[in-house]
């Protein structure tokens, strides 16, 4: 499992747009920014052989219609597991009926609050994804 960052480097914020890295042990700089250059993240670092520096470019409005792409893609990843929980607690209360663990009121009233928070919850994905989407935009 990959160490986190901040377990092997101080992180700084000199300016507004840009990271400073700076590593505790300096042979962990090549690992560090080759992680970075893995993530995918459309940054290149810069590695002086001291720090490394991360600049974040102006956002512009390609880029920004692009992190509006990512966003909604991770909404919906996350409104695809929380079915999937709501998928998993419907077995398992249908199960429970079956081995005689629930009354059949038991099982409808468990499935009728599972559907409830399933739909709580996708709902507020929508509401988050909606706000961060204007936030990213400058609606």
């Amino acid at each position: 499992m990959p160490t986190p960052i901040s377990q092997m480097a101080g992180i700084s914020v000199p300016e507004a747009r840009m990271i400073v890295i700076q590593p505790w042990d300096m042979s962990t700089l090549k690992e560090i920014e080759k992680a970075i250059l893995a993530s995918d993240i459309g940054l290149n670092p810069n590695n002086d052989g001291k720090v490394i520096r991360l600049n974040f470019p102006e956002l512009t409005e390609e880029r920004r219609k692009e992190l509006v792409k990512e966003i909604k893609k991770m909404a919906e990843e996350t409104k695809v597991s929380i079915r999937n929980i709501r998928r998993d607690g419907m077995e398992k209360v249908k199960a429970d009926l079956k081995n005689g663990e629930i009354t059949e009121d038991e099982r409808a009233k468990s499935e009728d609050n599972i559907q409830k928070l399933t739909d709580k919850y996708v709902a507020e994905i929508d509401k988050i994804l909606e706000s961060k989407e204007k936030e990213i935009l400058n609606i």
